[in-house]
């Protein structure tokens, strides 16, 4: 592995100032700091426990790489910045993300909120940091459900000043489909589960439509609430109308129920793609799931064959995940690198803010945010909408590995948001 800087960060970050600083706004008195205190404080709220907990479970290694990169101190603007991550669990539920953000604004006096994974915890820690006056960036949620699901309304003027969000949002996941699913030739006909969440209700409201205008026939049941034990009807129904494409956006545990009936019920039988979202993007959701997990098809927004470096640490995904295996004896998971991507662009934010004291250069910073990540670019610069940036989504399928110490590799079998990735893996049909 790349031998890392005491500091992480490439000489050019070090002696980066940002020269933009006349044309940011006047500093409001009242977010102003003395110049004498050279500690940053950086709140980082994330689900590692609790139904969303897969996706934190990567977080103590992620971090741990953070703070060895940044153990010498953050230079911004000639001076070096001490950087304290306060990290904490939201257990997967929405009115204890909201809690610990007011708790790390009000008491733990935070300069900086940093979020991830799903509405859960995003929403509401955005919502506590708007409210404060707090800059906050997340990542990895659909953008609508972030920007929209919190009260934007389409074709107005943004109503966040301090919150700002880089993902993937229904165009990628439209993009990837469509190239996945041209790659086996079905009847187009889509049964679809979308749960009544923040996530469904956006992807119902804009991918379903995108879809079906592509020539697809979506066969949709309706929203179903999470936790629903009971899919006999939804299947029923998809057996009846024939579908060949199988697509949801489930936990993992409403997933393992529907697809275990699904099996039972002899749907499995006539799918030719299992099109999964939100859940099967780990390797815990597909071995739980034993032989029924085999060649379900995915789509991640991070993967260890990536082509890209951390800024930060200076790692390729190859070398982050090698790394995590050997400690852990875990395989890699994609939000490995998603959360990694994270705090690139987080310090890139306070190198270029000129004064990270000062909350309004803080979110302007994040506004003109343009910088290379270890999960690619993060161009908050060129829309879809303001206080969003757009990042890619990868089409995969897990398949049984034939070597190896892990149950299944996790293989790239389309790239059309991101060609610079490189495809390892034919799609095969779900049930071939």
């Amino acid at each position: 592995m790349k031998k890392i800087t005491k500091t992480g960060i490439s000489r050019r970050q070090f002696t980066l100032s940002a020269i933009a600083g006349s044309a940011i706004m006047a500093i409001n008195p009242t977010f102003a700091a003395a110049t004498s205190d050279k500690k940053l404080r950086v709140g980082f709220i994330s689900p590692r426990t609790g139904h969303l907990g897969a996706f934190g479970e990567t977080d103590p290694f992620v971090l741990s790489q953070v703070r060895q990169a940044l153990a010498d101190g953050l230079q911004i603007n000639n001076e070096t910045y001490q950087i304290e991550i306060l990290d904490r669990d939201s257990q997967s539920d929405p009115s204890r993300a909201g809690q610990l953000a007011k708790d790390l604004i009000n008491n733990e006096n935070i300069d900086f909120m940093l979020s991830t994974v799903a509405p859960e915890t995003i929403n509401p820690v955005s919502d506590a940091c708007e409210a404060a006056g707090i800059p906050c960036l997340s990542a990895v949620l659909p953008w609508e459900a972030w920007y929209f699901g919190r009260g934007a309304k389409p074709g107005q003027p943004s109503p966040f000043k301090w919150t700002y969000h880089f993902s993937f949002g229904v165009d990628e996941f439209y993009q990837t489909y469509i190239s996945q699913w041209g790659l086996i030739e079905t009847n187009k006909k889509v049964g679809v589960m979308y749960p009544n969440d923040a996530d469904g209700n956006a992807i119902r409201r804009f991918l379903k439509p995108k879809l079906e205008a592509a020539g697809y026939t979506i066969i949709d049941p309706g929203a179903y609430e999470t936790g629903t034990s009971d899919f006999s009807s939804q299947i029923a129904l998809f057996k009846r109308e024939g579908i060949e494409i199988f697509n949801a956006f489930p936990i993992p545990s409403d997933f393992s129920a529907l697809w275990r009936q699904a099996a039972q019920q002899g749907l499995t039988r006539q799918i030719k793609i299992a099109q999964i979202a939100k859940t099967g993007l780990f390797p815990s959701d597909i071995e739980a799931l034993g032989g029924l997990g085999n060649k379900l098809a995915s789509a991640c927004y991070w993967h260890k064959d990536m082509p890209y470096r951390s800024p930060l640490t200076g790692q390729t995904g190859k070398q982050l995940c090698d790394l995590y295996e050997a400690q852990t004896n875990k395989q890699w998971t994609q939000q490995i690198g998603a959360c990694l991507s994270l705090f690139d662009a987080a310090m890139e934010t306070l190198i270029t803010s000129a004064d990270p004291k000062n909350k309004v250069n803080l979110a302007m910073a994040m506004r003109k945010l343009n910088v290379s990540t270890i999960a690619g670019q993060v161009d908050f610069t060129s829309g879809p909408v303001p206080n969003v940036a757009i990042t890619p989504i990868i089409g995969t399928q897990w398949v049984k590995s034939k070597s190896g110490p892990f149950k299944f590799d996790y293989l790239i079998t389309e790239h059309a948001t991101d060609p610079n990735v490189p495809i390892a893996h034919k799609l095969t049909p779900y049930n071939a």
